[in-house]
């Protein structure tokens, strides 16, 4: 709390506060007792995920609560009524784990009534029993639902996302694609019409020649490279050291767009043979490959345009097979596709020290599920595997098998492990080993009710350098017939 003065409580007016309507003056001296009347300034009353300490009720001035979104407090309440509270909401819990669920801030100086957590709930459960075991009824419910419900409910709002980016992106990145190959063919036929490759005037048949060679180098240019960084690296210096040898002046600044496209010391050879075979004074090597080397330049864009576009739309499909928003919900599904949608959209956590080794057995059946489920498990299983590495590093191992009539899907890493006393509570409910504030102890307990509704199992195992969760799904579930819903 902050800087305060405190005054003395008065039960004429706490009995004046909506809060407090009903009591008993005995039941009020009670709680003036156990609180205390603080005359505060503007600021921080209380911060969320910090201990409950204090249930605090307004007597003058104005709160502000707010909440964590993200890396922002969202501003959700503003109140100046004398009797409106903020705190320890759930102070008939008796829990001494309790967190403030909100933040909430003085916006002008002010004074509140402030009654500690423990004094609260013992003062509910003795006088208010049956109110208080609705309460913690209540409040068990909600918890349970929520911790049930909110991945569901983040599912569907991704998927009703992916909706409406899947129509916007995909018809602009598809239409880019046909605009690039459209562009391709169009510089193609630009080649045909080339009257004139120098300043004078060849010969026609050398014109052909030499569009000829260029539509050459051009489809060499448009095709992929599997050349490393290294390989090309090598490449540009042979090219570098080949235009050297043949007295092109700018021969180091084409080698680099040359050896890009692939297009190797053999290759200038032959472009070499082909202008000594066309003979035409006017032609020559230096001024050929600076005109080829635009050809291959404007390829290389055309294809880097197609290829960025075809990523987008694979993207997007895979963020639309992730979400599953447009299939049935219970379905067969390939689950390698639903992994490979999972560890796309990590693809933000997946970086340069992190290796993801992906050991499949491509023969298995598709799996009978609840696909948008399942994800939901690929994701916290992922999540973790990733959280356990660190900052260091280190390697992501995704296997599938079969034995008998059962799917197993194993996710393992080379984290430091779990240890052996800690490993049989890693599915229980709000148990976590991360920090305060960075986990919530719920992703593998949902993972394993997910797992239990589709009649499978999930488990894990783990030594220091490998810690593997297995997911075991039975290919024997039949796929639920539509309810029938008559006419």
């Amino acid at each position: 709390m902050a800087d305060h003065a405190e005054d003395r409580c008065s039960i004429d007016e706490l009995r004046g506060l909506f809060i407090f309507d009903g009591l008993t003056d005995e039941q009020l001296n009670r709680l003036c007792s156990a609180g205390q009347v603080l005359s505060l300034p503007a600021g921080p009353l209380c911060r969320e995920g910090e201990p409950a300490a204090h249930f605090y009720v307004l007597l003058d001035g104005e709160i502000a609560l707010s909440k964590r979104s993200g890396t922002r407090d969202i501003d959700i309440w503003r109140a100046s009524a004398p009797g409106s509270y903020c705190g320890a909401w759930s102070a008939f819990l008796l829990d001494q784990d309790l967190t403030y669920e909100n933040s909430a801030s003085l916006t002008r100086p002010s004074r509140v009534f402030a009654l500690d957590a423990t004094s609260l709930g013992t003062f509910l459960h003795s006088d208010f029993p049956m109110a208080t075991h609705l309460l913690i009824g209540h409040s068990h419910g909600r918890s349970h639902a929520h911790r049930i419900l909110d991945p569901h409910d983040r599912m569907v709002q991704l998927g009703q996302l992916t909706a409406g980016l899947t129509h916007e992106l995909n018809n602009p990145a598809a239409a880019a694609v046909r605009a690039a190959a459209e562009l391709r063919d169009r510089i193609a036929g630009m080649r045909q019409r080339v009257a004139d490759l120098t300043d004078g005037s060849p010969a026609p048949g050398a014109v052909r020649s030499m569009v000829e060679l260029q539509n050459r180098v051009a489809e060499q240019a448009s095709k992929p490279s599997a050349m490393s960084a290294m390989q090309k690296s090598d490449l540009e210096a042979a090219l570098g050291e080949w235009f050297d040898d043949h007295g092109v002046s700018d021969g180091w600044d084409l080698a680099g767009t040359f050896a890009e496209a692939g297009l190797d010391v053999d290759w200038m050879e032959r472009v070499s043979a082909s202008i000594e075979e066309v003979g035409h004074a006017q032609v020559s090597l230096g001024r050929t490959m600076r005109w080829l080397s635009c050809t291959v330049e404007t390829e290389l864009l055309v294809t880097e345009i197609a290829d960025a576009t075809k990523r987008i739309s694979a993207l997007v499909d895979q963020a639309k097979q992730y979400s599953q928003l447009d299939r049935a919900p219970f379905r067969v599904a390939d689950v390698h596709e639903l992994i490979e949608s999972t560890l796309t959209m990590l693809s933000h956590r997946l970086g340069p020290g992190v290796t993801v080794v992906r050991d499949f057995d491509l023969s298995l059946p598709d799996v009978p599920c609840y696909p948008g489920d399942l994800n939901q498990v690929w994701t916290n299983l992922l999540h973790n595997a990733l959280d356990a590495l660190g900052a260091d590093g280190g390697v992501v191992t995704v296997r599938t098998y079969r034995i008998v009539d059962k799917v197993r899907v194993e996710i393992g890493d080379t984290g430091p492990g779990i240890p052996d006393e800690l490993l049989p509570r890693i599915f229980d409910p709000f148990f976590t080993t991360k920090p305060f504030g960075e986990g919530t102890g719920l992703g593998l307990d949902i993972a394993v009710r997910i797992i239990d509704r589709h009649g499978g199992s999930l488990w894990a195992e783990s030594i220091p350098g490998d810690t593997r969760f297995i997911t075991s799904l039975p290919l024997t579930v039949a796929v639920p017939e539509p309810a029938d819903t008559g006419s």
